[in-house]
């Protein structure tokens, strides 16, 4: 087990998490996360992005340029993590918020009966 484990790459403290929040007049993606080195360059669905934090990590990305980055009706985004030697990078499939890439619908009316 611990040839194993000294095989592996470096890992990541922790997975990186979504959460939707306000930003002043539009809604924006938060993604947070750790990293061992603060020097390490993160990257959403290939976009290498400016964050905040050494250690522990966050970005805020508007929705508007998430699903620009995005497949349509995503589930997940991508968030890399590359060293500063950029020869290796580790991936992980971060899970974006319930329906937040999915398709409209506006509803003229709802009904709700009760039994």
């Amino acid at each position: 087990m611990l040839v194993g484990s000294l095989a592996s790459p470096p890992a990541v403290a922790a997975e990186p998490s979504t959460r939707l929040i306000r930003c002043g007049e539009q809604s924006c993606l938060q993604i947070s996360g750790r990293r061992d080195d603060p020097a390490a360059i993160i990257s959403i669905n290939g976009h290498a992005v400016p964050v905040e934090g050494e250690h522990g990590w966050r970005v805020r990305l508007p929705v508007e340029v998430v699903r620009q980055w995005s497949a349509p009706y995503a589930r997940t985004i991508e968030v890399s993590l590359h060293g500063p030697d950029a020869q290796r990078a580790i991936v992980a499939s971060v899970d974006l918020p319930i329906g937040l890439l999915g398709g409209m619908t506006d509803l003229a009316s709802l009904v709700i009966s009760v039994r």
